[in-house]
């Protein structure tokens, strides 16, 4: 009888066939894993852990972002919580900044190494739900023997990546789970939860950063997505996330260069021109004085007789 192959045998087999890493985004990441990282899916060190003056550094640099991420996280800890899964938030580099789990769990998951400071990189840890979700930048599922390390097949990590207001990767959400039993259709049900606590978390970023500005709204053919622009009071874009700026051909990532929102949006939104914004600021201040016109005048500090004119000439004297 020919004997079971182990788990990092067939690791190895599969990182030797350029078909089967071409067929799979998990044999392709367990050759990234050996070939680019050099590591062995046998081997059973502990994942590595950054010390605390770095950790305190990483979760100062991004503390305004995890402030608005921290109730997300609770909420979706709250839905999964009692099935023995625990909710993490990482950084670009796969670092732990953040952590939600029960304590009847708590030993369960510092024994894998999921815990505060720990490198969940591929680079360090192999195919694993964080590092793979940072290194492919896309939702993924890699439920136990997917993991690179024969250590970590165990566990099913259920990944998103989170983008930040310039368009640019800022995190990963990870839920994790050591249980057994748990099935792969369990890690899609869960995966959908997971992906819509990320958009939640970019959208409510996205809105601190540009908490002075006017939020729309856009359309996209991703109804999951979070697909904002921030405009300012000129009626320019001068924000958009990630979504927005693939649906409108905007620059991937950085500081947007401001841009009339009718340009983008391709619609009259707003004034386009001195004429429309003029009646537009007459319309809103009668509308504010309850029609009164010398109380609109002093609202825009003009004359009554000034802005009759101005009245007149946009073609407001009958209304």
């Amino acid at each position: 009888m020919t004997p079971k192959a182990s788990h990092a045998d067939i690791v190895m087999e599969a990182t030797q066939s350029t078909s089967a890493a071409a067929k799979s985004r998990v044999a392709a990441s367990w050759h990234r894993s050996v070939i680019k990282h050099g590591l062995d899916p046998d081997e059973h060190r502990a994942p590595d852990r950054i010390e605390q003056k770095s950790l305190q550094f990483r979760m100062e640099t991004l503390e305004k972002f995890m402030t608005v991420a921290s109730p997300r996280l609770d909420a979706l800890f709250s839905l999964v919580g009692q099935s023995g899964c625990a909710v993490f938030l990482t950084d670009t580099d796969g670092i732990i900044l953040d952590q939600r789990l029960s304590d009847a769990d708590a030993m369960a998951f510092e024994g894998w190494g999921l815990t505060t400071g720990a490198d969940w990189s591929e680079e360090k840890e192999g195919t694993n739900g964080i590092g793979t979700c940072l290194t492919e930048q896309r939702h993924v599922i890699i439920h136990q023997d997917e993991h690179f390390y024969t250590r970590n097949t165990g566990m099913s990590c259920i990944d998103a990546p989170i983008y930040g207001s310039n368009g640019q990767l800022v995190a990963a959400l990870d839920l994790s789970s050591a249980r057994a039993d748990q099935t792969e259709a369990f890690n899609r049900l869960i995966a959908a939860q997971v992906a819509q606590t990320a958009r939640a978390i970019e959208a409510v970023n996205f809105r601190a950063a540009f908490s002075s500005a006017r939020i729309i709204v856009a359309e996209s053919d991703d109804a999951e997505a979070s697909t904002l622009l921030a405009i300012d009071e000129s009626d320019l874009v001068i924000g958009a996330t990630r979504e927005a700026r693939r649906v409108f051909g905007l620059q991937r990532t950085g500081d947007l260069v401001a841009r009339p929102a009718t340009d983008i949006l391709g619609r009259e939104d707003g004034p386009t021109g001195f004429e429309k914004a003029e009646k537009a600021a007459v319309i809103r201040a009668l509308a504010r004085a309850g029609n009164n016109v010398s109380q609109a005048a002093r609202q825009l500090g003009i004359g009554r007789a000034t802005l009759y004119r101005r009245m007149k000439r946009l073609g407001l004297e009958d209304s």
